[in-house]
Order: C-alpha cells, then sequence, then structure tokens
C-alpha cells in the first residue's frame, strides 16, 4: 500500500517549523539589534563571539549528534536526548558570558536571560517535553518587544504559528506546547520588567 503524500498544510507547516527554530530566530533578533543598536564595526564585535562561542557550536553539535545517530533529528524531539543538548547549549552561553564579563565588564542581558529559559526548560524537561520552538520565539518575541513594539507584536505572531506547525507535524502535544508557551512568558514577563527597571 502506497503512503499517503504530505499534505498541504503539513509541509507549509514544515517549512516555517523549520526556517524559525530556535537557532535562527535568535540570529534574525542578534542581526536585528546589532544594526539597530550599534554601528558596523560595534555590531561586528558584539555578534561575532555570539557566533564563534554559542551558535557555530550549537550547529556543529547538532550536526554531529544527528549525524553519529546520538540524535534522531535536528529537533532533538527525544525527551532523553534533549538533556544533553540542554546541557551543551547552558554551558556554551556560560562561557560567552564569562568572556562578555571579563572582556567588557558587564553582563550580557540578554544571553543571561537565554540561560535562565533554558535552564527552566531543562527543569521542565524531566516531566514533560516543552516545546523549545515555542518556548523560544515567544522570548525573541519579547526581546523584539524590548526594541520596537510592532516587531514584538509581529514575532509573537510568528510564535502562535510555530505553536501550531508543532502540533500539525506530530512534534508536540498541544500539552507540551503550552508548557513552553507558559514558562517562556514567564521568562519573558521577568526579562521585560527588569529591562525597564534597568534602563530607569
Amino acid at each position: 500500500m502506497e503512503e499517503k503524500p504530505p499534505s498541504f498544510i503539513y509541509k507549509i507547516s514544515r517549512i516555517i517549523s523549520d526556517f524559525f527554530n530556535p537557532l535562527v530566530s535568535l540570529v534574525i533578533f542578534f542581526i536585528y539589534m546589532s544594526i539597530k543598536n550599534y554601528a558596523v564595526q560595534d555590531s561586528l564585535l558584539y555578534f561575532v563571539p555570539v557566533l564563534l562561542m554559542i551558535l557555530l557550536p550549537i550547529i556543529i553539535w547538532l550536526v554531529w549528534n544527528v549525524k553519529t545517530g546520538r540524535y534522531t533529528n535536528m529537533d532533538v524531539s527525544d525527551r532523553r536526548q534533549r538533556k544533553s543538548l540542554y546541557f551543551f547549549i547552558a554551558g556554551c552561553v556560560i562561557f560567552y558570558l564569562l568572556f562578555n564579563y571579563f572582556k567588557n565588564g558587564y553582563v550580557d542581558f540578554v544571553m543571561l536571560f537565554i540561560f535562565i529559559l533554558l535552564l527552566t526548560l531543562q527543569i521542565s524537561n524531566y516531566f514533560i517535553k516543552s516545546s523549545m520552538h515555542t518556548a523560544f520565539n515567544i522570548f525573541v518575541a519579547a526581546l523584539f518587544f524590548a526594541l520596537d513594539t510592532a516587531m514584538g507584536i509581529v514575532w509573537l505572531g510568528i510564535a502562535v504559528l510555530v505553536g501550531i506547525t508543532r502540533v500539525i507535524l506530530k512534534r508536540h502535544t498541544p500539552k507540551e506546547v503550552f508548557m513552553g508557551a507558559g514558562i517562556a512568558f514567564v521568562v519573558s514577563f521577568l526579562y521585560l520588567y527588569c529591562n525597564i527597571q534597568f534602563q530607569h
């Protein structure tokens, strides 16, 4: 019996879900923030360490683990496999936070809250496989919101869309998507609150 080809909605969901994965969403935000807040040289000085210490190592880690069969897919859909991913990402973020602190003398606020989000998702993962795609896109919406209200609202719409695609693709149950969203809303609220406090 021939397998039914994927539906149009499934194909579109796959494109949306793959494109707006946590890494791509964060890269888009960092590029936007760099252009908005810094001159070209300062922008590179900010973005290159993030790229070399966090983004590239995570991409290499994911590709290597998928190729060697340790991870089933790039989404790391298996809850047990996610544990090592969370620890690796947390290690990269901590390394960057320390590097930035000793080099520039301040704590990178955005990265600190990314670490808090990761830690919360890691704890949640022991009980339920919270949707990282949904959580990170909601948090990215908060990051955008702090810079540009309209972009924040647009990205929140994207986050909702991503959450729906995760259910359509059967990568998460609605409960797992809502769990990821709930965690992200709490962390995002704390980020925005602290951001307002530090600006005054």
